[in-house]
């Protein structure tokens, strides 16, 4: 089954972080996406480009409207023809599977 067909389960903070085997399992089924680690805590992210910051804006705004439709919110940096999305979970402080299903949900805004 594709990223893009599961959905998001809640995550109430009992669940495990991924491992390491299963980050670089799921990492190349959203490719261009880096995980990093910023304050300690593992996190997915990418960086979208565009003509002017209206189209910038827009996308945005459909990443959160996703965000709010699966109750999976990311950090949204957005910039003249730039947005930078990045994804983790904060309940478990660490990548979950719904940061992988939510990068590639954002590629498929992006992709149109």
């Amino acid at each position: 089954m594709k990223l893009t067909q599961m959905e998001c389960v809640p995550c109430r903070g009992n669940e495990p972080k991924l491992s390491p085997a299963e980050i670089e399992q799921y990492l190349p089924l959203v490719e261009g996406w880096q995980v990093v680690t910023q304050e300690e805590v593992q996190r997915l992210t990418r960086s979208y480009k565009f003509k002017n910051f209206a189209k910038a804006l827009a996308f945005a705004n459909q990443v959160g409207e996703l965000a709010e439709n699966q109750d999976h919110h990311p950090a949204i940096l957005v910039e003249w023809g730039r947005v930078t999305v990045t994804w983790w979970t904060y309940v478990i402080d660490g990548l979950h599977t719904n940061d992988f299903i939510s990068a590639a949900k954002t590629d498929e805004i992006f992709n149109g």
